[in-house]
């Protein structure tokens, strides 16, 4: 199946020009990301030059793509705003609501039953407004774009955070909110703040035990969860070239971990291979014709330094296997290190469970590769000590995988083969005994491994490693079990080593598939009824947002003051709450209760003016209700994680009238400021120690806003006293508009009138 030819080679067509007329404004030799985003430029704005991190720029992405959590909003809002059909090619993915129990077999059926209303909306609309349906069992989102869309030199965008896995394919994939998604598919140009650029260039090559996986976490552990923040992270080298495509993607999906806006590499034969593997062999034709365009220049890659904003080296021939946890994604240690690490963060060194899978590490190669080395493994005569679960990335993988014997290894070996699902990555694992709350391990090859993320434990201490170190951690049952130095006791007593597992980049017979589970839009969609069943707790249609009265706030309480940590999870909760992503109303019910209070450490638990202690969304409610609203207050990289636009809607929908932090994560931000809301920071960071409990609080400046210009913060305190302070932003006078109007989707709206 070949999709969106005649896209690409008009993309193809208009590359050239594009990067002749880069070449002439900036005067000098072109990255990728560079030639990437000068090429996709709205119509007019080609001919100017752009301060990285600074300026804002309109792009025209060439596609849209929606998992099934964040496609409901999506949706919801694309269905008002007028248009008969999607300006963009698009698609839909129903990989994030199947529960992982006891294996696809019975749990593919289930999901399918419990979310049949909200499949039914998705797919109704799908239909009827021209996006390309991929249902339940088809496989998750980035490794099905990977197999069919992704291709090289183009810019999509997607409602989650790791749309950016189709970097490996040399795109820029970047995630964003649903309400960026509605822009690009109106046909509206897509705002983005120009990204800076972080050079990482990889020398050697991968030998022993290190994988793909291990490029990134090693990379985590140097940028830290916000050091990518609005750049751009492209890799270049030799030992770029070396990775295969399916191992490029992996890098690049763990962008998101970084907060980078995405990630890339330079076309290259890896991505020529890939592409003519999964049927698309035409587009690699097309590729080949300007490849020059689509890799960075030869002066860029001799002397990066003078054309990044930053420059990393990574020598892949020295990187050790890694896992980095617990808890955030940057606790980066080689597996030689775990000693420290556990005694750093008081994790038990005994392994209770092992996952393969996720967006970031189900393809064929990373299956092979773990195959390869149980194979062995069982050979030997050893057997796992710890559960493995397996979740493959697309029926196509999942199909060759079983042709190829891999399925029957891993059944051997004890396994579960999950459906070909998000599953346990998302929170959507219904893991026996995870109510008890025992401390416990696990390693996973996913991407994320934040507090109660994967089974709903707090206590669960999750460690990202490569599918590889999964399957060493399960023969092992220790995190302290290092492959290249220690042994395991086999069936008869033996001290053995265990052996370098094999890899094939790509199935030596060729990938096959019989239901890929892909299902074409109708050619006219005007008779099809958008399905939202009456009474719906699971779907709700959604009321504009009230436009801002024009007026300064003043006299508006306190929600809370999050302290550390305040992710996406922290804000909305993943797990049980996503059967709620259509449902504004209902899913507001988890609006923060992972946060922090800053003032007594609990969390879901804060005080209201009344000196009562609330929920925070019951709290938020009952101001909003009384009129006044309230404000929000948080610490750095805020909204850190998913892409989820409901962290943004929700305190919208409860009232809260702004959201000041010290940082914010670069998606969280423009989701806020998209659905109407106060998204401010403080220009001195340590401003945020004057917010105290039952503080009351104005923000001025508002009626006399101007790009640049400080707001100004009064706090009013319970002794009388009161503070003031000064907050920035990063709104430019069309995105002032967006909280002028309500929200962006209210303008939107009005021009569709």
């Amino acid at each position: 199946m070949l999709f969106d030819l005649e896209m690409i080679q008009s993309v193809y067509a208009r590359i050239p020009e594009r990067v002749a007329i880069a070449r002439k404004q900036l005067n000098r030799p072109l990255t990728l990301a560079e030639k990437i985003l000068y090429s996709h430029l709205a119509s007019g704005s080609e001919n100017a030059k752009y301060t990285r991190g600074l300026d804002f720029a309109d792009f025209n992405p060439d596609r849209v793509a929606m998992q099934d959590a964040t496609a409901q909003m999506a949706l919801l809002q694309f269905t008002t705003a007028g248009k008969a059909r999607t300006a963009v090619p698009s698609s839909v993915h129903c990989d994030h609501l199947i529960t992982a129990r006891e294996g696809a077999g019975k749990d593919l059926p289930f999901a399918k039953e419990e979310n049949r209303e909200v499949y039914a909306f998705l797919e109704s609309v799908a239909a009827k407004y021209g996006i390309d349906f991929w249902k339940p069992g088809a496989g998750i989102i980035h490794q099905v774009v990977l197999e069919n869309y992704a291709f090289p030199g183009g810019m999509m965008i997607g409602t989650d955070s790791h749309t950016v896995n189709a970097g490996g394919l040399g795109m820029l994939a970047i995630g964003v909110g649903g309400a960026d998604a509605v822009d690009a598919m109106v046909g509206l140009p897509w705002e983005l703040k120009y990204p800076k650029l972080i050079g990482v260039k990889l020398t050697g090559k991968l030998n022993g035990f290190a994988t793909a996986k291990d490029v990134i976490l090693k990379l985590a552990g140097i940028l830290t969860v916000k050091g990518g923040t609005n750049a751009i992270i492209e890799y270049f080298g030799e030992g770029a070239r070396s990775l295969s495509a399916t191992g490029k993607a992996t890098i690049a999906n763990m962008g998101a971990e970084v907060g980078a806006t995405c990630s890339t590499f330079s076309y290259d034969d890896s991505m020529s291979r890939y592409l003519r593997a999964t049927g698309r062999e035409a587009v690699a034709l097309a590729a080949d014709k300007i490849a020059e365009h689509l890799r960075l220049d030869k002066e860029v890659e001799e002397n990066p330094e003078n054309y990044f904003d930053k420059v990393i080296e990574i020598d892949l021939s020295t990187l050790k296997p890694h896992y980095n946890g617990p808890f955030s994604p940057d606790r980066s240690y080689a597996v030689s290190e775990m000693a420290k690490s556990l005694e750093e963060h008081d994790s038990p060194k005994e392994v209770s469970a092992a996952l393969i899978g996720s967006c970031t590490n189900s393809s064929y190669e990373d299956l092979y590769q773990a195959a390869s080395l149980i194979k062995k493994a069982l050979a030997l005569g050893l057997s796992p000590k710890v559960p493995l679960i397996i979740n493959p990335g697309s029926e196509q993988v999942r199909f060759t995988a079983e042709r190829d014997g891999l399925i029957d290894v891993f059944k051997e070996f004890g396994a579960v083969i999950m459906t070909n699902a998000c599953g346990p990555c998302i929170g959507m694992w219904d893991r026996l005994g995870a109510d008890k709350k025992e401390k416990n391990s696990i390693v996973h090859s996913f991407n994320r491994n934040f507090a109660k993320r994967a089974d709903g434990n707090p206590n669960t201490h999750a460690f990202v490693a490569s599918p590889l170190m999964a399957v060493i951690a399960a023969l092992s049952g220790s995190l302290l079990f290092d492959p290249e130095r220690d042994t395991l006791t086999n069936s008869l007593g033996e001290e053995v080593k265990l052996p370098i597992p094999e890899t094939s980049e790509l199935p030596a017979n060729g990938f096959e598939v019989k239901d890929a589970g892909f299902q074409a839009p109708a050619e006219d969609g005007s008779a099809i009824v958008v399905q939202i069943a009456e009474k719906s707790n699971r779907l709700q249609a959604l009321e504009p947002f009230v436009p801002w009265n024009g007026k300064d706030i003043s006299g508006v309480p306190l929600l809370i003051k999050a302290k550390g940590k305040c992710t996406t999870d922290h804000i909305s909760m993943a797990g049980p709450w996503l059967k709620f992503r259509g449902h504004l109303e209902n899913i507001s019910g988890n609006m923060l209760i992972g946060a922090v209070n800053a003032f007594n450490g609990e969390t879901n638990k804060v005080l209201g003016n009344d000196g009562l202690s609330y929920e925070v969304p019951v709290l938020a409610k009952k101001y909003r209700d009384e009129g006044m609203g309230s404000i929000v207050v948080g610490d750095e990289n805020y909204g850190e994680g998913s892409s989820r636009e409901h962290a943004a809607m929700e305190p919208r929908f409860l009232g809260v009238k702004a959201v000041i932090v010290k940082s914010f994560a670069r998606i969280h931000e423009t989701n806020l400021k998209k659905q109407g809301m106060l998204a401010l920071t403080f220009v001195n960071p340590e401003d945020y120690e004057k917010i105290r409990e039952n503080d009351v609080l104005d923000i001025l400046g508002l009626e006399e806003f101007a790009p640049g210009k400080n707001f100004t913060l009064v706090l009013h305190h319970f002794d009388g006293t009161e503070d003031r302070v000064l907050l920035a932003h990063t709104y430019n006078s069309q995105q002032w508009e967006w909280f002028k109007a309500g929200s962006a989707l209210n303008l939107i709206r009005k021009s569709s009138v």
